[in-house]
């Protein structure tokens, strides 16, 4: 494996890892009545 060219790089895709850990444990919050899918949520949040 290469290695990350900068701590930028890093900082992003080791954040990108995390929110999908919290997507997939279902600690993030939406407004009452709207159940996304997983899919779904990773998807409105990268838009």
């Amino acid at each position: 494996m290469l290695g990350f060219k900068t701590f930028r790089c890093a900082r992003i895709l080791l954040a990108g890892i995390e929110l999908m850990h919290m997507i997939v444990k279902g600690q993030l919050k939406f407004a009452r009545g709207v159940h996304l899918s997983v899919a779904d949520q990773f998807y409105n949040l990268a838009i």
